[in-house]
């Protein structure tokens, strides 16, 4: 009986709880343009820049872990003289269970490229866009490579984040990589990727840390991240852009994230072709060498064995260096300047 209490108890605390879905009665409210996916669920997004009928760039944004559509940088601190001046025009979109996406329980690597191209679709973006990712949005971006090639007319990925068990990365690198994060994420990341039903349970029990970034630990951000970071934003506004994010429930935005970012892929980045072979596009890899969340060396080494990235690795920065002054603009500049 002993065993069965126990079993009953560890089965209980290991199930995350249902989803709020958005409109739903106890969900909350739809307050952003949404679209209608084939299979029923909603995409939430919000739109900025130039008008889109005049437009001479549709530019894509995927936000990162903990974000939502309203955390890109081009309209946080970007130059709206410089936006208008090259005819941007940008769509960020709430990933599938963060702000006002409804939660996705199928969802893999490879449907969110999908879901990209759906929201393209709806909104008459053309036969070719731009697509742009921040860190796990940045991860997300490998999969617009892999599925849809065919549609995009340049990419940007922005310190995107890597999975320490792709096949191809040398394990003496990834070993050195892993080993150097805090203690408590290489346990998050473990659970993660060998027991992700655990993933809820492990980034919400008591007895010992959880992930850095869910707990909200300083330690993870580098001392450029942190200037960068509390400059932007007060602790107010970050507290209300978690709680914008995570709205629906921890486990279908921050945890499942954790689980598809950091288990086992349908393919490996570096087995990925260029998808501009006649040179009308361009893929940017952009990368502060004081990044303590996402490894430079395995980005050194990724951006290496694909010849057709362009890899810039900015001094004196890290994971944040999207939003600040001056990078903002030049990623922008460049992403546009090398795809037109």
């Amino acid at each position: 009986m002993i065993f069965v209490g126990v079993s009953a108890w560890a089965y209980q605390t290991a199930r995350p709880s249902p989803p709020r879905t958005p409109g739903s009665p106890d969900g909350p409210a739809i307050t952003s343009p949404r679209i209608k996916l084939r299979d029923g669920r909603h995409l939430a997004y919000e739109e900025s820049g130039v008008p889109k009928d005049t437009a001479k760039a549709k530019i894509i944004i995927v936000h990162g872990f903990g974000g939502s559509k309203y955390d890109h940088p081009f309209a946080t601190v970007g130059s709206p003289e410089l936006v208008k001046e090259l005819g941007a025009y940008f769509v960020s979109l709430d990933r599938p269970g963060y702000g006002e996406s409804d939660p996705d329980p199928k969802r893999t690597v490879k449907s969110l490229a999908f879901d990209i191209e759906e929201l393209a679709d709806q909104l008459n973006l053309g036969p070719r866009f731009f697509v742009v990712g921040h860190s796990m949005g940045g991860q997300v971006i490998w999969s617009c490579l892999k599925y849809i090639p065919h549609r995009l007319a340049g990419v940007g990925l922005i310190a995107p984040a890597i999975n320490y068990w792709w096949p191809n990365l040398p394990s003496n690198l990834t070993n050195e990589a892993y080993f150097q994060q805090l203690k408590q994420d290489q346990w998050a990341l473990r659970v993660a990727h060998y027991l992700p039903w655990l993933t809820y349970w492990w980034n919400t029990q008591t007895w010992f840390p959880c992930s850095s970034m869910i707990q909200g630990n300083p330690n993870v951000l580098s001392p450029p991240d942190r200037e960068v970071w509390f400059k932007i934003f007060n602790p107010l506004q970050l507290q209300n852009m978690r709680i914008l994010a995570t709205q629906q429930g921890v486990f279908e935005s921050l945890h499942r994230d954790m689980n598809i970012g950091f288990g086992k892929w349908e393919f490996d980045p570096m087995d990925v072709e260029n998808p501009f072979p006649n040179n009308d596009g361009a893929v940017h890899l952009w990368m502060g060498n004081e990044d303590l969340i996402v490894p430079v060396t395995l980005q050194r080494y990724i951006a290496k064995q694909l010849k057709w990235v362009n890899y810039h690795e900015i001094s004196g920065t890290g994971h944040m260096l999207a939003f600040v002054d001056g990078v903002t603009d030049d990623i922008l500049k460049m992403l546009l300047k090398t795809s037109n």
